[in-house]
């Protein structure tokens, strides 16, 4: 499965967008498929095998992904992350369905890609949104297992549209001048207090008196 899909890709604005893969598609079938089968092969009464249909889909809609969005907002300075459960939409009756993140954009410093251990599954990677103020949002709620290439593909991508490099570089210029600005203040103070002593010994040489 293809970590996300670029749904829009201008000067401006990168929209992308992520779907529930095979797998997950597989486990919500097999599972709602042990209910119905429960169901039909039960002699038990029309409630049991309703009991045993509706527990079965409950339990293949928590085990889906979500449908997530990611929006790079350049005008505007946004970042808006959206992740729509369709588990979390059913069981509070359609209020809280969809979650929304925004990020200062002005704010993002670096993309890396983090592994996550998937259990049964073996490893997934996740994109990681490094900030300013020292947090980090992972770009979706959930690991891809295609592989890393994938990953590696988005995050080249968002840094190109992002001017990350650029941007790191300039930080690190600044940083730098900063740094040799402090070293020049410093030797400044220094010569400074070397000169208050020369004056002061000069000073106490004309005022020692003469014997």
């Amino acid at each position: 499965m293809v970590y996300m899909v670029v749904e829009k890709h201008t000067s401006d604005l990168l929209h992308l967008k992520r779907s529930p893969g095979i797998r997950s598609w597989s486990l919500f079938v097999g599972i709602v498929s042990v209910g119905l089968a429960a169901a039909y092969y039960s002699s038990d009464s029309v409630l049991w095998k309703l009991f045993y249909v509706t527990g079965c889909l409950f339990v293949a809609l928590q085990n889906m992904e979500e449908w997530e969005e990611a929006t790079f907002d350049k005008p505007n300075s946004v970042i808006e992350l959206k992740t729509f459960s369709l588990y979390a939409m059913i069981l509070t009756l359609w209020k809280k369905g969809q979650e929304k993140v925004l990020l200062d954009l002005r704010h993002l410093r670096d993309i890396s890609i983090q592994e996550e251990k998937v259990r049964y599954l073996g490893t997934g990677y996740v994109l990681v949104l490094r900030m300013a103020t020292g947090f980090s949002h992972p770009l979706t709620q959930n690991a891809t297992l295609s592989g890393r290439s994938d990953v590696e593909d988005l995050s080249a991508l968002l840094k190109r549209f992002l001017e990350l490099e650029a941007l790191q570089k300039n930080l690190t210029q600044e940083d730098k001048d900063e740094h040799c600005n402090e070293d020049d203040d410093d030797d400044f103070e220094q010569l400074g207090m070397e000169g208050d002593d020369e004056s002061s010994d000069s000073s106490d040489q004309h005022e020692r008196p003469t014997q």
